[in-house]
């Protein structure tokens, strides 16, 4: 897998990632290298599904520092490129299980900009205390772990 232009790091904190999908993206003139500028946030960006296409919302990509009059709008929204069938399985999910997608990553693959998206699940806050715990005991083992190699 490529490595990341922009990340959410929130999501996987705020959500349980069920399955994640590989999309295209519908960018304009200096949009492409605002984001290969790590110009772009994702934070509050969301994904949804209007009549039978994918659309991205709420990214915030930031106008491109050499950019003249042409240059993009920062808050738009932005169409994702996905097979028919995945909309349909996006769109039932979303309506059905009550699920949310959310991009996770924008990476360059074959030089082109593409956005991974997830189906995710909110998490509540004791699931978020347990993965907490759960991850400074895995830290507090390497460190032992550290300083018992170190000792002999």
């Amino acid at each position: 897998m490529s490595q990341d232009l922009v990340s959410n790091r929130r999501a996987t904190h705020d959500y349980e990632i069920l399955e994640t999908f590989e999309t295209g993206i519908v960018l304009q003139g200096t949009e492409i290298k605002s984001i290969r500028n790590n110009g772009a946030t994702l934070q509050e960006a969301y994904v949804k599904v209007l009549k039978g296409e994918v659309w991205l919302v709420g990214c915030n990509i930031a106008p491109y520092r050499f950019g003249n009059i042409h240059n993009h709008e920062e808050k738009r929204d932005r169409k994702l490129l996905l097979h028919k069938r995945e909309i349909n399985r996006l769109k039932v999910a979303t309506q059905e299980k009550g699920l949310t997608i959310i991009p996770l990553a924008f990476y360059l693959k074959q030089g082109r900009v593409k956005v991974r998206i997830g189906l995710a699940k909110g998490k509540k806050t004791i699931d978020k205390r347990a993965d907490i715990k759960e991850r400074d005991e895995k830290r507090r083992m390497q460190q032992v772990l550290k300083q018992h190699r170190s000792d002999i």
